[in-house]
């Protein structure tokens, strides 16, 4: 690899002190940029109280990426699934299916990298500082929960909102009070509301020249229910991710795949998966008990299945930025989400899905809640020594 680093090298060098175009350094930053990508770079930890060891955070960043790949490879398949179930057609080839999943789904994965990253590399060479590599995760989060229609123009002008106005203006990565990924999609839910709503979900048809429409909204499973319909999809169809939705919420499988990687290397928090689910399952069984409608009466663990719920919890409610930091605050926290995510999707027909406001509002209240975790935790101490010194 001697012959990458003298590349690197060579290219940062007219651009350093004494070179011959000094005066335009901050190129350097770039550079850097894809430098420290492929190689270690000198500092390991930088700033932000999410990084605590010897890793640095391009290494963090890339197993959640990794992490990621089995929704993303499952959502550019089931694209393709839709398009030919939409036209009766059950067993068309598989690579026709990935091909036309693909086609659809990798322009907005290039979109939301691309404009991230822009803005990203402009702050970075303003500022004078190494580029941030928090949208690494970011930009492949942003295509994996937003529906398979949007225009690619709401994708960039969402992606370069959350990135300003939801991280940048706080002090870049670390230093963000709300997941960004959320923050996108927040803005694109109260910007464009008829794409995002939450209950259908565009597929594919059959092209105009056959005499039918290029697409047409299919409901989701909490669509069905939020309209007291009965379900077309079975408990497989659910986990395993055959079902309309988001690009990369669908399959509970290929989820869980991910989980597991990010726990085995942990980088996932444990406590915020376990108690996200444990609270859930509190206001499921709840809704269950009182059964005025389908929501209420949907089993609880089939909520878990269903939406972004397993997304959510899995890779946005464990965002180390934006959890709660101690141990007891994670296990509140992430119980908070699962309870309050339940709560919306039942209580609001006109939006079944509740994950997103779920994080979002708990990303605010996660301070708040750490304060009195370690509050109590003093005020225990001090009895303690008071106690002893009596």
């Amino acid at each position: 690899m001697k012959f990458l680093e003298d590349i690197f090298h060579n290219a940062k060098a007219p651009f350093e002190k004494g070179g011959k175009f000094e005066k335009y350094g901050k190129v350097t930053v770039a550079i850097e940029a894809f430098e420290t990508f492929l190689f270690t770079p000198k500092e390991v930890t930088g700033k932000g109280v999410h990084i605590k060891d010897g890793i640095d955070l391009k290494r963090t960043m890339s197993v959640v990426i990794v992490a990621m790949l089995p929704c993303l490879l499952f959502g550019i398949y089931n694209a393709g699934f839709q398009h030919f179930r939409a036209q009766g057609i059950l067993d068309a080839p598989f690579w026709e299916m990935v091909a036309m999943g693909a086609w659809k789904v990798l322009p907005l994965v290039v979109v939301s990298y691309a404009v991230g990253l822009g803005i990203e590399f402009a702050f970075a060479m303003n500022k004078g500082h190494a580029v941030e590599e928090g949208f690494l995760v970011t930009g492949m989060l942003i295509p994996l929960i937003v529906p398979i229609d949007i225009p690619l123009w709401m994708v960039a002008v969402a992606t370069a909102f959350a990135v300003v106005f939801g991280k940048e203006v706080f002090g870049g990565t670390g230093m963000n009070i709300m997941n960004v990924a959320l923050t996108t999609r927040a803005f694109l839910f109260f910007a464009y509301p008829t794409y995002m709503s939450g209950d259908k979900i565009w597929v594919l048809g059959a092209s105009e020249a056959a005499g039918t429409p290029d697409a047409f909204s299919g409901a989701t499973v909490l669509g069905e229910l939020a309209a007291n319909n009965q379900l077309a999809y079975s408990v497989s169809d659910m986990f395993l991710g055959f079902i309309p939705g988001s690009i990369g919420e669908t399959s509970t499988l290929a989820i869980l795949i991910g989980a597991a990687i990010l726990l085995i290397t942990g980088i996932g928090s444990w406590r915020i998966m376990l108690s996200a689910v444990a609270g859930a399952a509190v206001m499921g069984l709840i809704f269950n008990a009182v059964g005025m409608n389908s929501l209420m009466t949907f089993p609880w663990w089939q909520h878990m299945m269903v939406g972004g719920f397993a997304f959510g919890v899995v890779f946005m409610a464990t965002d180390p930025v934006t959890a709660s930091q101690t141990n007891t605050g994670k296990f509140i926290y992430g119980f908070l989400i699962g309870l309050l995510a339940i709560m919306i999707r039942v209580f609001n027909p006109a939006y079944p899905e509740g994950i997103m406001l779920a994080i979002l509002f708990m990303n605010v209240m996660a301070p708040l809640i750490d304060h009195y975790v370690v509050g109590a935790n003093i005020s225990k101490r001090l009895k303690r020594a008071t106690v002893k010194t009596a």
